[in-house]
C-alpha cells in the first residue's frame, strides 16, 4: 500500500479558521481540524450532558491542529513552502510536523462531504462518483478533483466560476493560470468558450485538469502546461482566470498584458481578504478594477487594461 505524506500543523485555536482557509489552499478535501477550545459548551449543546471522557478534557483548549494529507508522488516541499508563507503573511504562529500515513486511512473519506452543487445561475459540479442528482437544466460539470485543487466547494473557486458565467461570451479564447484540477477552464468550455489552455507548476494538477476535460468531453479543445505562471505561454485570450495565492497574481499582473486584448477581462481570485487592498492597489497600476466581489473572507478582482 502506497504511504501519503500527512502535514500536520498546529496553531493558536483563535487562529484556526484563517489557518484552516490557507490550508485548504493545498487540499480542500484530505483535511481535518482538532479544536477542543469550546469542548465543553459544545457537548453540552449537541448532547445536554455534562459527561466528556477524561482524556478529551486533558487536550490543549489553546491549540487546534490542522492535518493534511498528499499522495505519494507530491513534493511535500511545495506545500510546506506554500502554508509557511501564507501563515508568516497572516502573522500566524504554527508550527508544521510531516509524517507518513496510510492510503487506505483516509483516501476515500474526504468524498462523502462533496456533493452535487449548483453554481451561479448555469451550472452544477458533479462529483464522478456521484449519480444521485437533478441537474434541472443547468450544464453539469463532471469534476474528480484527484490531489489538484479545486472541487468548487471553496469560496475562491466559486468566485471564479460565478465572475466567469457573467464575463465569458461565446466563442471566447479562455487561458486558466494555476488550472489545479481543471474546473475554470473546462466550466470555460461548457458555457461556450471556443478554447482553453490551463498552466500549473504542478505535473499532478496538470494531470488531472486532462482527465477532467476528457470526462467532460473537451479535451479537444483544452490545452494543458506545466509551467510557472505564464513562462511557457503564449498568443492572446479573451478572459484570463487567475485563482492564485496574492503574492502570485501581483507577480502575474506585472507582464500578464502581453497576452491580452484591448477589451480582454482579467479575472483574480485566491485572495485572503487582509491582502486585498495590498492587491488591488498593486493591479490597479496596469489595470482598471471594474469589480470586487468578497465572500467569507476571500477577494475577487476582475479587471481590465488601461
Amino acid at each position: 500500500m502506497a504511504e501519503w505524506t500527512e502535514i500536520k500543523i498546529s496553531a493558536d485555536s483563535k487562529d484556526i479558521d484563517r489557518a484552516s482557509d490557507i490550508a485548504n489552499m493545498v487540499v480542500p478535501y484530505g483535511i481535518y481540524i482538532e479544536d477542543y477550545s469550546a469542548l465543553e459548551e459544545q457537548v453540552q449543546e449537541i448532547a445536554h450532558i455534562d459527561l466528556i471522557d477524561e482524556e478529551l478534557l486533558k487536550k490543549d483548549k489553546n491549540t487546534a491542529f490542522i492535518h493534511i494529507y498528499l499522495e505519494p508522488d507530491v513534493n511535500p516541499a511545495e506545500a510546506l513552502a506554500f502554508l509557511s508563507e501564507r501563515f508568516n503573511a497572516e502573522k500566524i504562529d504554527h508550527s508544521i510536523d510531516t509524517s507518513a500515513t496510510l492510503e487506505k486511512d483516509w483516501r476515500n473519506n474526504w468524498k462523502k462531504f462533496f456533493n452535487p452543487t449548483p453554481v451561479g445561475d448555469r451550472l452544477l459540479i458533479r462529483p464522478t462518483w456521484r449519480d444521485d442528482y437533478d441537474a434541472e437544466g443547468r450544464v453539469v460539470l463532471n469534476i474528480d478533483p484527484g490531489l489538484a485543487f479545486g472541487t468548487g466547494s471553496h469560496e475562491t473557486t466559486k468566485l471564479c466560476l460565478e465572475t466567469i458565467e457573467k464575463h465569458l461570451k461565446e466563442g471566447d479564447t479562455v487561458l486558466d493560470v494555476g488550472c489545479g484540477s481543471g474546473i475554470l477552464a473546462i466550466a470555460s468550455l461548457l458555457l461556450g468558450a471556443k478554447s482553453a489552455v490551463g498552466v500549473d507548476i504542478d505535473e499532478v494538477a496538470v494531470r488531472t485538469a486532462v482527465e477532467n476535460a476528457e470526462l467532460n468531453c473537451v479535451s479537444d479543445r483544452f490545452t494543458a502546461v506545466v509551467g510557472d505562471l505564464t513562462e511557457k505561454i503564449s498568443g492572446k485570450y479573451n478572459l484570463i482566470v487567475a485563482n492564485i495565492v496574492a503574492d502570485a497574481i501581483i507577480c502575474l499582473s506585472k507582464g500578464v498584458k502581453e497576452f491580452m486584448n484591448s477589451d480582454t477581462v482579467y479575472i483574480m481570485s485566491g485572495i485572503i481578504d487582509t491582502r486585498g487592498d495590498e492587491v488591488y492597489d498593486a493591479v490597479s497600476v496596469d489595470f482598471n478594477i471594474i469589480e470586487k466581489i468578497e465572500d467569507n473572507g476571500w477577494v475577487c478582482l476582475v479587471a481590465k487594461s488601461k
